[in-house]
């Protein structure tokens, strides 16, 4: 063999073994991407406002903990404690901000004290349906300015479920006009709470386990809660006839948020499985309240009336809510800034929604 044909086949050679060194590294690199937290086991602490195994909310939760667990190959378990056993159902957000717990699971209004704006992710009264608000949260801006504002809680959030529409409450005596609103307790949350009180209502709010008994007792006269499947399981047509289609509540935002800390030292693998489970939760949501609301429906008590509101008082409620959302806007520069995103998304939406759904709702009756 001549010198010069040895050299050039010792240097191919010696490149085909580097290339086949670098192509085991890759195939390695690779391989370790694909389960990075292999024999890694985390375990979050994720608490809600519901009881346990609540259905739909609590249940659709419980599914979620498991999907984390079978997509991660058991590497991410998510621990869920009803309320009342790790924190009452009303303090889970000031106890995830303050790391006592490192996510839960409740309903974005319910924390509007904390901030206003807060108020809007949850759901605006004769406003967007959950196809709408999610829409406008993952495309239209909201969930940019949702993380914003709970960031300086240190706390990060996804959407966790939706109701679709719900009806608009329980009452004890028949509604007529908007004067048979005036001193009535009732338990309704969020702007929509907002909007009854300037009707004349005094808003109360109560979580899931005290509603019942307040309502049977006269502690209040009335109740808004979800749709006739929880309603019916809660028990209220037994203490009120009257039920009233919905409004205010056009399609409400759940959450599954997580301490920012705790969720930022996730690695990327962990955050992805639980962005991809929270929105297989809300799917899964939305469409058993459709289907267990049909069927409930048609099971109410004989004796349950269901109702429309009257006239004077519906158009009551649209001016009251545009002075609420004016009165929160002139204190509030970050209500001010998510309705602006809100309402802009609402008018972009709107004539597409006329032509399309709504025509065809119009046809199909």
């Amino acid at each position: 063999m001549k010198r010069r044909s040895f050299i050039a086949g010792a240097a191919l050679g010696a490149s085909a073994l580097a290339l086949n060194a670098c192509h085991r590294a890759e195939e390695k690199s690779v391989a370790g991407a694909v389960n990075i937290n292999k024999g890694k086991k985390v375990t979050l602490k994720l608490a809600t406002s519901w009881p346990a195994h609540f259905p739909i909310m609590g249940t659709g939760v419980d599914t979620f903990a498991k999907r984390c667990g079978e997509l991660s190959g058991g590497t991410l378990e998510i621990k869920v404690f009803a309320k009342n056993i790790l924190v009452p159902a009303m303090q889970v957000f000031d106890a995830c901000s303050a790391a006592q717990i490192d996510a839960f699971h409740s309903g974005v209004y319910y924390w509007k004290g904390k901030n206003p704006a807060f108020s809007i992710f949850g759901g605006m009264p004769l406003g967007l349906t959950s196809e709408e608000m999610i829409t406008w949260l993952k495309f239209g801006g909201g969930y940019e300015l949702w993380r914003e504002l709970y960031g300086k809680f240190n706390l990060y959030p996804l959407i966790g479920g939706t109701t679709g529409p719900q009806m608009g409450g329980w009452f004890k005596k028949e509604i007529n006009s908007l004067a048979d609103l005036k001193g009535l307790k009732m338990r309704i949350p969020g702007l929509g709470g907002e909007v009854m009180k300037r009707l004349g209502v005094n808003p109360v709010l109560l979580p899931a386990g005290e509603i019942y008994t307040s309502l049977e007792r006269g502690t209040i006269d009335a109740t808004e809660w979800v749709g006739p499947a929880l309603d019916s399981m809660m028990g209220f047509a037994k203490a009120a006839p009257y039920y009233y289609t919905g409004w205010h509540e056009p399609g409400s935002i759940l959450e599954i948020t997580f301490n920012k800390a705790r969720w930022e030292k996730l690695s990327d693998e962990h955050r992805a499985i639980i962005t991809a489970a929270s929105a297989e939760m809300t799917g899964n949501m939305l469409q058993e309240f459709r289907y267990k609301n049909a069927k409930a429906l048609q099971e109410l008590p004989k004796n349950v009336q269901i109702k429309t509101f009257p006239k004077d008082m519906m158009e009551a409620a649209k001016v009251a809510l545009k002075e609420v959302l004016a009165d929160e806007s002139a204190k509030s520069d970050d209500f001010k800034r998510v309705l602006a995103s809100y309402e802009a998304f609402y008018k972009l939406n709107k004539p597409w929604d006329d032509i399309s759904t709504k025509n065809f709702l119009e046809i199909r009756s």
